[in-house]
Parts: C-alpha cells; structure tokens; sequence
C-alpha cells in the first residue's frame, strides 16, 4: 500500500450555494478511502472565514428537510505563507499550530466565491494541488454566457439567448427577449441548483422573473426554450484521459415543470432520474461524443456533468457544463458512473489521483 496522504476537503463558502455545498462534503467525508487518506474538513462560512469543522459524515447529513451548514469554529485555519510549502496552521487560543502537510485540496464549493476560478487562483499562487477545473474553466463553466459563446465557437449548438444586466430596463431589450417567443427561462449567469430560475409562459410575467434572477446575479440571460429530454453526461478527466460516462435522465413526474431547487433537494417524488438513460445507443455515443467536446471547450479538467437536451427527432441542444456538479452518492453525476461501473469511493479516488498527477504552474 502507497504512504498514507492528506486531502484538505473544502466546502460551505459564501454563496447562496452554500448548504449545497456541505451536503456535498458530506457524501465525500463517508466515503473517501480512510486507509488511504488522512482527512482535513475546512468549512468556509458565509462571513468568508475557514475553519476546522467535524469530518465525520454524519454532521453534513441532509436531515428532516433541514440542509447543513458550516458554524464557523474556533479554529481558524490558515493556507501555507509561500507557494511549494505544504503545512497548512490552525490558530487555536489566539496561538498558530501547524495543522497538517496537505498534498491534495477537494474544493465541494458551488456557485461564486467557490467554484468560479477564484479559489482556484488561491490555490494556484501557492502551487497547491486540487480536484476539478483550474481558472479559466471555473470561470467559463460559472459565467453562462461565456460558457455559451465558447460553445459557440467550437460549433455546439445551443439555445438563443438575451442578456439583460442589472440597471438595465428589460423594456431596452423586449424586442429582443420577444423574437425568442414564449415559453422562456430566465436565469442567472452566475448560479446553480436551479437558484433563481423562472419559466416565463406569458410576457407579463417577465420583468418579475428578470427581478427574481437578479436576487442572485446582477447578470441574468433569456433563454428561448427548447423542446427535448433533459439527458446529462458525467465527464472524468483521468489520469488515462477523458472518459464519459453513460448518459442519465432526468423525467419531470407529473406537473414538474422543470428541474427546480424544490425538486432537486427537498422533493424528490418530482423527478426520476433514469440511468443510463433509454435511449437509442447510436445518440447515446453521439451525445458522449458532444459531452467531451463541451469539456473541451472551456479547458475543463478532472470533473464535469455535461447537460443537454434531446429532442424528439434526435437534435441535441448543450445546456451547460457543470464544473463541480452535486457530488453525493444519490446525485446524477456518481450515479451516471455507477451504472457504467465505478463506484462512488472508487470515483473519489480517481478524482484525487488524477489531481495529483496534474503539472503544477502553467499547462
């Protein structure tokens, strides 16, 4: 067996993803190989501190409707003072101990503050190893109308958009907005987990549903619905390259209009996801093929959940790359791997090898 190594698993943060996020950990502190790894828990509260929490599963459990979140402790933890050093501190007492050598970080942070690139950069400057996209591709993957225009330019197709930013009257862009034709969603650029999402069926409900994305992100797209299945893709940039998983679904139950917040953490009669998804094993592979080009396209790296929908003569039309989807052991991205026949712990340890393996500086 190889020298035992530490990961630094990093969750909470300060955006409105937060309990996402610590649900998140949760399933990642059951589940990491304890044999193999010694384990830090920092939790980033939404005040901006990192902390030391519990690194047992249980206390970011999802429990009686009730999401977890991070207590900021008092245990600050403190990132190494010079790139290449490994010692992470804790300051306990008003006094600074050394806390552990950490050799790998597993950033579980969703939305801004997190999964956009700038704790990536964090990391960057001080030659820290992690999990998943580096810089730019956190940044694309979070801004969606960046991440539709590199789509663009590498000739995926996707859904017609208007951008409408905060300040702006929706009136300066209705004819715009109105040559999509109804129905439409209105989201925010730069959010998950289906935060601040509406469908807009009638035009009179758009300026409150450009009002309730604003709550989230000060820029907010118009997006032209498009019919299809909502079919997703799990991507693992490995240490023996890219691979795909099998395709999953997600199937609206009974009058789901589309996959909210509600349905996808607090009600889950709504939807059923199917995996892998039935559908023909021709548009499966073409599907995974489009899946790697989307990955490619914003230079992602390690993890990724390509969403797309597939429509009834068989078009598929890119949704968004997720660059840190929802990692418990029930949510669509370890579950699309399972039914291709890697395990949750054993998708864990890919993701942190391959982190390992990945050059310091730039690539």
């Amino acid at each position: 067996m190889s020298a035992r190594r530490t990961v630094a698993v990093l969750f909470g943060g300060r955006s409105s993803e937060h309990a996402v996020s610590c649900t998140t950990a949760g399933g990642v502190l059951g589940a990491i190989d304890r044999e193999r790894w010694d384990v830090v828990a920092v939790g980033i509260g939404q005040d901006g501190s990192w902390t030391l929490q519990d690194d047992d599963a249980a206390a970011w459990a999802f429990v009686d409707g009730t999401m977890p979140r991070v207590v900021p402790s008092a245990s600050g933890v403190l990132l190494p003072e010079t790139a290449g050093e490994r010692t992470w501190r804790v300051v306990r007492d008003g006094v600074v101990q050394p806390l552990a050598e950490v050799d790998v970080v597993f950033p579980l942070l969703h939305g801004p503050w997190g999964e956009d690139g700038t704790v990536q950069g964090a990391l960057e400057l001080l030659d820290i190893r992690y999990v998943g996209a580096g810089v730019l591709a956190s940044a694309m993957g979070m801004d969606k109308q960046y991440m539709k225009m590199a789509f663009r330019a590498a000739g995926l197709p996707v859904a017609a958009d208007v951008v409408v930013t905060a300040g702006e009257a929706v009136d300066a862009h209705r004819a715009q907005i109105e040559a999509l034709g109804l129905p439409v969603f209105v989201k925010p650029a730069r959010a998950g987990s289906s935060m601040g999402i509406s469908r807009v069926d009638s035009w009179d409900q758009l300026e409150a549903a450009v009002a309730a994305a604003i709550e989230h992100d000060p820029k907010v797209l118009v997006e032209s619905a498009v019919v299809g299945r909502e079919i997703e893709t799990a991507v693992l940039g490995a240490r023996d390259g890219v691979r795909t998983s099998p395709p999953g679904e997600i199937v609206a139950v009974g009058s789901q209009a589309f996959y909210d917040f509600e349905s996808k953490y607090f009600d889950d009669s709504a939807v059923r996801l199917d995996c892998p998804a039935d559908i023909p094993a021709d548009d499966a592979a073409r599907i995974q093929e489009i899946a790697r080009r989307a990955f490619a396209a914003i230079s992602a790296e390690g993890i990724a959940r390509v969403d797309v929908f597939y429509g009834p003569d068989g078009t598929v039309t890119v949704n968004e790359v997720n660059t840190m989807p929802g990692f418990t052991p029930t949510s669509m991205y370890p579950r699309m791997w399972a039914s291709g026949g890697l395990s949750y712990p054993e998708l864990i340890e890919e993701l942190l090898e391959a982190a390992l393996a990945r050059p310091l500086g730039l690539r």
